[in-house]
């Protein structure tokens, strides 16, 4: 019998259920979902594993245009989705008409790599418009498979994940066959406190943060975790402390929450914040953070 194995990215303007879809394909909650653009800042890869297959799948950042240095990196990890995929998924909304990168765009039409183009959130349509909107995709890239989906409800991801493994070409796989993630704990104790700050604070403040765990510590009975959030100024410290506490304290309780869910065992997670000024637009500080070699 021959394995199969691959690369199968997920690209897309920002927003439109990117990291939703990753995680209903893994069945694992790796990528952070919230109702911001730009939530995913990094190259998150999730492994599905089978006894004749291998499938890797890769979440980017919404494409956009950059405007400091940390989303030229952003757009750095899409551009080298482009470079390994087996399969490329261009995942769209209702309404949307373009990718926000013409450049980006041209390299999916002109692919000589299989092209699936999920239309999502369909749930959110009538199907006139719907089967209007499967029409005009077909014309725009016609090289695609063309599928609708619900990513949230999980509408049709079946028949898009058995279309993956077909596509597939046969191939050993690239990862031990128990490996979920090429991402280490830590990161996603990072991923998890900062989306708890995406979901409660407003304005510039999310995009101003970053998370870096400084101690990790598995234990028997329970993992004690200290993790620092950055910001760029001592306005943004205050803002995410709150009153008393009282805000970070929240986001440390939901974090909390979801690690042990996540990591199947008791977590005692001590938080603090630190200013780290202009980290965005900041080289050394973004090799640090992983966003450059």
């Amino acid at each position: 019998m021959t394995h199969k194995a691959g690369f199968v990215n997920i690209i897309g303007n920002p927003n439109v259920g990117k990291s939703t879809l990753m995680n209903a394909l893994v069945g694992e909650k790796l990528s952070i979902i919230t109702s911001k653009a730009q939530t995913t800042r990094h190259r998150i890869l999730g492994i599905v594993n089978d006894d004749d297959y291998q499938i890797v799948f890769s979440d980017t950042p919404g494409i956009i245009k950059p405007a400091y240095e940390l989303q030229e990196s952003m757009m750095d990890f899409v551009k080298s989705a482009f470079e390994d995929a087996d399969v490329l998924i261009y995942m769209v909304e209702i309404g949307e008409k373009e990718l926000k990168n013409e450049d980006f765009f041209k390299k999916i039409i002109n692919s000589n790599i299989p092209v699936i183009l999920l239309l999502n959130k369909i749930d959110k349509s009538s199907q006139a418009e719907v089967e209007e909107k499967i029409q005009f995709w077909r014309k725009k890239v016609p090289n695609s498979f063309v599928y609708v989906i619900s990513a949230l409800e999980k509408f049709n991801v079946e028949t898009v994940f058995y279309k993956i493994i077909e596509l597939l070409p046969e191939a050993p796989p690239f990862y031990p066959k128990d490996q979920l993630t090429d991402k280490p704990e830590r990161f996603f104790v990072n991923e998890t406190i900062r989306e708890k700050i995406l979901q409660q604070y407003k304005k510039e403040i999310p995009y101003s943060v970053e998370v870096e765990t400084e101690d990790f510590v598995e234990e028997e009975n329970i993992i004690k975790i200290r993790s620092v959030i950055m910001v760029e100024r001592d306005t943004q410290k205050g803002i995410i402390i709150g009153h008393k506490g009282s805000a970070i304290k929240g986001v440390g309780t939901d974090a909390r929450k979801d690690l042990q869910n996540f990591f199947k065992k008791k977590v005692f997670l001590d938080l603090y914040v630190k200013v780290n000024k202009n980290w965005r637009s900041n080289d050394r500080q973004l090799k640090r953070f992983g966003y450059k070699d």
